[in-house]
């Protein structure tokens, strides 16, 4: 469980104030209820000092709307008053499933529609929240990370210019390249991992698992995501491997160039659970593939973990590769929006990071060292060490109280 009493030593920066944005209003409502809990259960305040004015509350969203006209312009508002508020706002640039009406036509809202909003609600609070600190777990634009040519460096560019409209804290996860952050090195930029959630998600789904070195390795899909890979190993006390992607650099198919070959880097992999992680699922076929490959060198198994499921093509092709037995489960958290069919899927598990991010929002809100809020080496250890001599209760239990 987080170091709650480090709390109990610091004052709030400000009465706690969040805006879900309508495309992360799922994530929102989740957030709300567990920091509910957490302020009136685990660490309440007294309501007769003023330092404490507004800290437990029953509920801390604030209500916000983007209204649209006829020609697809739009106009943010906020529809209480935020004066005085150490303000959050959470955004899923990620989420299609919002639409508009323009010129009579139906829009889904794409990746800049939702950051343009995002300025809106940054514009209307400007002035009158003391902090502002954007949640944005997929990282706008992101993957366009670094120029090899004339091309432009729209991560950058956004996290620069949400810091020149005032933004003094902005939260992600995973990202791509948080060297992004050099933009405005004068900005707050805190780039958080899923590594505990994805091992919560299989120790409480999987019963069969021998986490060590001997009978599971954890896959990195190509050398971007090497060092997540290598961490979350060290973490479990596994092994680790990597597919090289070789690509052909004399075409672009669909906006990259396209992978010719997979060559696995790592030891012997005959008869052992096999985990791959990485940042993203876009359409799936590259991490596909990567599975295939690793069930024919001998994987007994093979777990898919991804902070962001995003399946842009559907998931008749993750159907087709689970009856293939190509991947036994994948894994992926609800940071971003999932098609609702997801969840149907006997493939699928959710990591749910909500308490996470609860957790990152009431430290944040007190100044406190973020340190208290990760989930430490040892304790993992000893949860491991529980659920590899089949003591699931123990380590159930354990896995509860650590969130």
């Amino acid at each position: 469980m987080p170091d709650f009493h480090k709390l109990e030593q610091t004052l709030p920066y400000a009465p706690l104030g969040i805006i879900a944005m309508n495309s992360a209003t799922a994530l929102g409502n989740s957030v709300n209820r567990h920091l509910v809990r957490f302020r009136h259960e685990l660490h309440p305040m007294s309501t007769k000092d003023p330092a404490f004015k507004g800290y437990t509350e029953d509920n801390y969203l604030i209500d916000s709307a983007c209204t649209r006209f006829g020609s697809g312009e739009s106009k943010g508002e906020i529809l209480v008053s935020v004066r005085g508020k150490d303000l959050f706002i959470i955004t899923d640039i990620c989420n299609p499933s919002i639409t508009y009406r323009m010129y009579g036509f139906e829009n889904h809202m794409s990746p800049d529609d939702h950051y343009q909003d995002l300025k809106r609600i940054i514009s209307a609070a400007n002035g009158k929240a003391k902090r502002l600190s954007v949640i944005m777990p997929f990282l706008y634009d992101g993957r366009q990370h670094k120029r090899s040519s004339r091309e432009s460096l729209d991560a950058a560019v956004m996290f620069a210019e949400l810091h020149d409209m005032g933004v003094d804290n902005f939260i992600t996860f995973d990202a791509h390249d948080p060297r992004i952050s050099n933009s405005a090195p004068t900005g707050g930029f805190d780039n958080f991992m899923g590594s505990y959630q994805f091992l919560k998600a299989l120790l409480k789904n999987i019963d069969d698992l021998t986490v060590d070195k001997d009978h599971l390795i954890v896959i990195s899909p190509d050398e971007g995501a090497l060092d997540r890979a290598v961490y979350f190993a060290s973490v479990l006390g596994a092994d680790t491997g990597m597919f090289y992607k070789r690509r052909d650099y004399s075409r672009i198919v669909n906006g990259s160039n396209p992978i010719v070959a997979h060559e696995f880097l790592g030891s012997d992999i005959e008869g052992k659970d096999a985990i791959i992680i990485d940042d993203m699922i876009s359409s799936g076929s590259s991490i596909i593939d990567t599975a295939g490959k690793i069930k024919d060198i001998g994987a007994k198994r093979v777990f898919l973990c991804t902070t962001f499921g995003l399946f842009t093509n559907g998931l008749e092709l993750f159907d087709k590769a689970y009856e293939e037995k190509k991947f036994d489960r994948v894994i992926t958290t609800n940071l971003t929006w999932q098609p609702p069919e997801l969840k149907t899927r006997e493939w699928f598990l959710e990591a749910d990071m909500s308490k996470f991010l609860a957790t990152i929002i009431d430290f944040v809100n007190h100044d406190a060292g973020l340190s208290g809020v990760m989930t430490p080496t040892e304790k993992i250890h000893e949860i491991v060490a529980h659920y590899n001599k089949r003591e699931t209760a123990e380590a159930a239990k354990m896995i509860e109280v650590e969130g």
